[in-house]
C-alpha cells in the first residue's frame, strides 16, 4: 500500500503548514491498529492525546482544603502618626547643627582666652581694650559712643590691633 499522502502531510506537519483537518487525519490514520513499520515512530506523537487517560486530580473538597490552610490575613490598621513624629527627624537636625555651634564658639573662645586686643588710646586712658567673650562690633561701637558722649576726639578711628 502507499502511503504517499500521508507522508506529504507530516512533511507539512514539520513545517507547521497543516490544517486543523489535516492533522485530524494524521491522528484517525495513527489511531489505527496497522501502522506501516516505517511510520510507527510517529503514532504515539499523534495518539498521546487519546491513550491518555483524563483523570481528575482535583477532588471535590480541593476547594475547601486550600482555603482552610490559607487563614484570611489580619486586617491592616493604619497608625496615627502625630506632628510631633513626623518632625522628628527636623528636631534631631537642628540639635546636631546647634551642638557643633556651640562646640565650635567654645572651641574659639578657648583658642582666645589669654588674648585681649588694645584698638586705640585717648588720654592715656585704654578705652578699646576688648575682653574675651565680648563682640568687637559691640566693643567698637561702644567705645566711639563714650567718645561722642565725652566730646573728645579720638586720635584715630579705632581698629583692632593684632
Amino acid at each position: 500500500m502507499d502511503y504517499k499522502y500521508i507522508q506529504q502531510l507530516l512533511e507539512r506537519y514539520w513545517k507547521c503548514e497543516t490544517s486543523l483537518e489535516e492533522e485530524n487525519i494524521l491522528r484517525m490514520f495513527f489511531s489505527q491498529k496497522d501502522v506501516p513499520a516505517e511510520l510507527l515512530r510517529y503514532k504515539d506523537l499523534f495518539t498521546y492525546e487519546q491513550n491518555e487517560v483524563k483523570d481528575d486530580v482535583l477532588g471535590e473538597d480541593f476547594d475547601e482544603k486550600i482555603l482552610s490552610m490559607i487563614e484570611e490575613p489580619a486586617p491592616v490598621k493604619a497608625r496615627v502618626i502625630t506632628m510631633t513624629q513626623r518632625l522628628m527627624p527636623l528636631f534631631k537636625a537642628a540639635a546636631i547643627v546647634a551642638i557643633v555651634l556651640t562646640l565650635g564658639n567654645a572651641a574659639q573662645v578657648s583658642f582666645n582666652s589669654g588674648k585681649s586686643t588694645q584698638v586705640g588710646n585717648v588720654s592715656g586712658y585704654n578705652y578699646n581694650k576688648v575682653q574675651h567673650g565680648t563682640s568687637v562690633a559691640m566693643g567698637d561701637s561702644s567705645i566711639i559712643d563714650t567718645l561722642k558722649q565725652s566730646s573728645i576726639q579720638p586720635d584715630e578711628t579705632p581698629t583692632l590691633l593684632k
